[in-house]
């Protein structure tokens, strides 16, 4: 039986104007939530949701061997037994290493030599993991002097980790343990004090940074700084070299960082530079300079630096100028070498400069024409090689080792891909869209060699388009599973991402969201008209933002795509955006807007998706959500489903599972993720058919 639920009108009004809610009453408290006993409204909730799970059960029965295939498929892909490739880091070799059958790796590390060093397990997750419906691992931060270690835990999913400080000479737990935190902890040098971010309880905000001294519990633990501002949060950092520790704070379009000497602790933090509006930096440091990669005068970001002791922005030099044509992104530090991360034509690039002649650079070269690259970890400041990440939608992904002295490439792994795959049997393509005021957007596919391009193929289109996001066509195995069966799987690198430089972020966000939206039913189109897909058989995904975007476009052509997955979407703008008790909300106005400003508020209703459902045709939808989500409340897709059950007038699929044990990410585990990308491959091929 389809569910129904219950409608009691709950007005919202602003700018005297005033909306009826009849679904208002799905929200929950977090202390509802959590409740072992259930008040009359949390189970009136908890009925609903499950009333959806068992529907969806029920209209997927008939796919369920099908799901079983797809799960087979993609966990026979994984190597059980894998390995990271490991890093050095003051002394010690760390890698990451899974056992066959097990969900959750091991942390471990060897002393000085992979060859006779002793292993080391720093942590045991499946051991940890045991008994947990969820279960997820912070950062792990060790001391200088390698002998304690933080890590953090969330078995909620909220994205709340407690810290845990383990001795590791004898393996023991300390007593103290920090509750409320973003999970990850930076180390003062003096092994003694240690720091971390602390969240708003009720927000989740980090808006907090606290100074742990060893041997004394959390009451005892001071603050250190604190954000007023509920449009920014903080964060906390080593520098490389190892000598400053650096606070930063962000919103979307501001930036402030605060610095002090990782050799006294016990000092104040000072500020680097004073938050200004539009004005984004970060830091690090080299011998006698800071480095500010700014957009100070510089919409794709410059690099600049200044003196340990005069770092106000009047003081500072540039050393890579503003090329309007290319994004700069990032910047490494070695002894001898500066490594640069730049995107040009909506790629990455990685460019190799000495600090002995700065007119003597080179760019690392890459075979695919649409792929993902970026620098991996390198800690050790002294190295002369490079470790970075390379894959492309056929080309697993790669980790290889570059000597920038003598341009030495080696691949040290490439993600092992079990069973009958061959790069070689599948193709990649760039191509470009005309948006419908005539910009070009660029779209990733891949296909299996052998796929017609006659307007018969099924075709999956994704895309985010969001906080200036870029979604780079890298390599997924699951994925394996669609192109095998006929998919082409494209991705829109629409506005709202960084993909074509920070103006193509611009064109995306606050009064011009709606280039985002137009954008990617341009792609859609796109791709019909030049028979890379079928007009019957063309499919959207997208996932949080990217929601919002499946949200918008299946009110704006609702009967383009023959079926949209939606996974934990924000869709419900205005009123999210109206309510700054949840989290997200406050140092999300540069994103999106304030609606508490006419302009805003009337722009968002005419897109909100849940705003904007009428009684027409809609297309089949899948949307996927968790209860514990943090980041999009499960109350939004839930009042969607509700909402559109009520008005649409097809006979169309209509499919809402909620995850009852799970947040923002899904299911933790590295073969429980795989049950739900089945589900979501489920429906589109069953469609397709």
């Amino acid at each position: 039986m389809t569910p129904k639920a219950e409608k009691i009108p709950f007005e919202i009004t602003e700018h005297n104007h005033t909306r009826i809610d009849q679904y208002y009453w799905m929200r929950l408290s977090d202390e509802q939530k959590e409740s072992k006993t259930p008040d009359e409204q949390t189970q009136k909730v908890l009925d609903y949701l499950k009333s959806e799970n068992d529907y969806t059960k029920l209209e997927m029965k008939h796919t369920e061997e099908l799901q079983k295939e797809l799960f087979e498929e993609m966990k026979g892909r994984i190597k059980e037994d894998d390995s990271s490739v490991p890093f050095f880091k003051n002394g010690y070799w760390y890698y990451t290493r899974f056992e066959k059958g097990a969900d959750y790796a091991l942390n471990c590390r060897k002393k000085e030599s992979l060859e006779t060093g002793i292993e080391e397990i720093l942590i045991n997750g499946p051991e940890l993991a045991k008994g947990k419906d969820y279960w997820a691992l912070g950062g792990l931060s060790v001391s200088e002097n390698n002998e304690l270690m933080v890590y953090g835990i969330d078995d909620v999913s909220r994205r709340v980790y407690t810290l845990y400080i383990k001795n590791l000479s004898d393996g023991t737990l300390l007593q103290e343990c920090i509750e409320g935190t973003s999970g990850g902890a930076t180390w003062a040098n003096d092994n003694t004090h240690f720091f971390y971010t602390k969240k708003d309880p009720n927000t989740l905000r980090d808006c907090q940074i606290w100074r742990h001294q060893i041997g004394t519990s959390q009451q005892d633990d001071v603050l250190v700084f604190e954000e007023l501002d509920e449009e920014f949060s903080c964060y906390i950092y080593k520098t490389k070299t190892k000598d400053y520790l650096i606070i930063g704070t962000s919103q979307t379009v501001s930036d402030e960082c605060w610095i002090l000497s990782a050799q006294t602790p016990l000092a104040s933090f000072v500020c680097f530079q004073k938050r200004e509006r539009d004005h984004e930096y970060g830091i690090t440091q080299f011998q006698d300079k800071f480095y500010i990669l700014t957009n100070w005068n510089a919409q794709n970001f410059r690099l600049m630096t200044c003196p340990l002791d005069k770092t106000e922005k009047e003081n500072w030099e540039e050393l890579i100028p503003h090329r309007p044509e290319v994004l700069l992104e990032s910047v490494e530090l070695f002894a001898k070498f500066m490594v640069i991360e730049e995107r040009s034509e909506g790629l990455i690039q990685i460019k190799i400069q000495p600090w002995d002649n700065l007119l003597e650079s080179h760019y690392l070269s890459f075979p695919d024409p649409a792929y993902d690259a970026g620098v991996g970890t390198n800690p050790d400041f002294n190295s002369t090689w490079l470790r970075f990440g390379y894959s492309s939608m056929t080309t697993p992904s790669s980790v290889f080792d570059y000597n920038m002295e003598t341009k030495e490439r080696i691949l040290k792994k490439q993600q092992p891909v079990l069973g009958d795959f061959k790069s070689e049997n599948y193709a990649c393509e760039r191509t470009y869209a005309v948006a419908s005021d005539g910009v070009k957007i660029p779209i990733s596919l891949v296909y299996e060699k052998g796929t017609k391009r006659d307007g018969t193929a099924p075709c999956l289109l994704y895309a985010y388009g969001s906080y200036g996001h870029s979604i780079d066509p890298g390599f997924s195995s699951s994925r394996l599973s669609l192109l095998n069966r006929g998919f082409v799987y494209a991705i829109a690198h629409i506005r709202g991402g960084s993909e074509m430089g920070r103006q193509w972020y611009e064109d995306g966000k606050l009064l011009k969201k709606k280039n985002t939206f137009t954008d990617f039913i341009s792609c859609g189109q796109f791709l019909i008209q030049e028979k890379y897909a079928s007009e019957q058989k063309l499919f959207a995904m997208g996932g949080s933002a990217g929601g919002l975007l499946m949200g918008a476009i299946a009110n704006m052509e609702p009967l383009l795509f023959k079926g949209i997955i939606s996974a934990v979407p924000f869709v419900d703008v205005v009123t999210t955006m109206l309510d700054e008790s949840i989290p997200l909300t406050t140092f999300e106005f540069d994103e999106w807007g304030n609606p508490k400003e006419k302009d805003y508020y009337d722009y968002m209703l005419s897109y909100s998706p849940y705003d904007n459902i009428e009684e027409k045709e809609y297309t089949n939808i899948l949307v996927t959500t968790g209860y514990w989500d943090s980041q999009v409340q499960y109350w939004e897709p839930a009042k969607y489903i509700a909402k559109m059950r009520e008005l649409k007038t097809d006979t169309n699929k209509l499919l809402f599972e909620c995850t009852m044990e799970a947040g923002h990410g899904g299911k933790s585990g590295r073969f429980e993720a795989l049950k739900e990308i089945a589900l979501e491959y489920a429906f589109i091929i069953d469609l397709a058919k």
